[in-house]
């Protein structure tokens, strides 16, 4: 698990024109970057674009990997701004190939006219969940009922709930939104997995070509990345390659601050010459 200094390091964009911005890679075990990081910077290039506002939807479709070891290109296209809500997408690019692009709705929030937010379907405390082995001490990750997602052996439902928090993340909006995209990218495909029996992350980027296709993550309420937030995963579908997932994002005292909706893919390795993106 990486540090959450790598992970603000490469939230620290560096602007090289007009809406342009390069990024650093978070350095990992993996041949590709992080598909949470590329969330996490688009959130961050777009949150510069509309000061004032913060990210209300990303909805992000993935083209091709990134390669860690030289940096990525981003482009920030403003669609439409209004007193309220304002609009438009980010891409990143490397070596002037697309990997992402995500369309960003940002807005200024409202009063309420009503309100309503479900609660977790499996109430837990994060105190009871079992810390994930080998992780930094900055970026917390416990897994309630210890389910490993890695072991191909491991069978359950297609369910997970995880706890994560950043001990002491910046306590700004815009960082708490990138740093929670971070976190939601990683356990859905993995809950795909679990029902079926000699397939596990483990494998992933091993003998298992797996990868996120699109992620949509939309934000209800202000929350900080540094408080335990329950991450509720399910996913009700996977076949013909692919694995789709939901989940949600509740604080503490239950309640609701983020959902998010994931595509994945899920195929046989096939080989392909080291530091070529791959295109999915």
């Amino acid at each position: 698990m990486v540090a959450l200094d790598a992970i603000l390091h490469a939230l620290d964009l560096v602007p090289t024109g007009l809406d342009r911005f390069c990024g650093e890679n978070v350095p990992g075990e993996a041949d590709v970057v992080f598909g949470g990081q590329l969330l996490a910077q688009s959130i961050v290039a777009g949150a510069r674009r509309t000061e004032g506002r913060t990210v209300k939807t990303i909805h992000t479709v993935f083209a091709r990997s990134a390669w860690p070891a030289r940096p990525v290109d981003i482009v920030v296209e403003p669609l439409h701004a209004g007193r309220t809500f304002a609009s438009g997408t980010v891409t990143i690019s490397q070596d002037q190939r697309v990997c992402t692009r995500s369309m960003l709705l940002v807005d200024t929030g409202d009063e309420d006219l009503i309100r309503h937010g479900q609660g977790p379907a499996h109430p837990s405390r994060p105190e009871d969940a079992v810390a994930v082995a080998g992780i930094c001490d900055d970026w917390e990750v416990r897994v309630v009922d210890g389910v490993d997602v890695a072991d191909p052996d491991a069978v359950g439902p297609a369910e997970l709930d995880v706890w994560t928090r950043f001990v002491g993340a910046p306590s700004d909006p815009v960082t708490s939104q990138a740093l929670l995209a971070f976190a939601t990218d990683g356990f859905l495909i993995g809950t795909a997995m679990r029902p079926h029996a000699g397939v596990g992350q483990a494998q992933a980027h091993q003998s298992l070509s797996t990868g996120v296709i699109s992620h949509t993550l939309t934000f209800h309420e202000p929350f900080e990345a540094s408080e335990w937030l329950l991450l509720s995963h399910r996913s009700p579908y996977a076949g013909r390659g692919r694995t789709y997932g939901t989940g949600e994002v509740f604080r503490g005292d239950g309640q609701l601050v983020a959902s998010f909706v994931q595509d994945g893919m899920i195929r046989p390795m096939t080989a392909r010459p080291m530091g070529e993106g791959r295109a999915l």
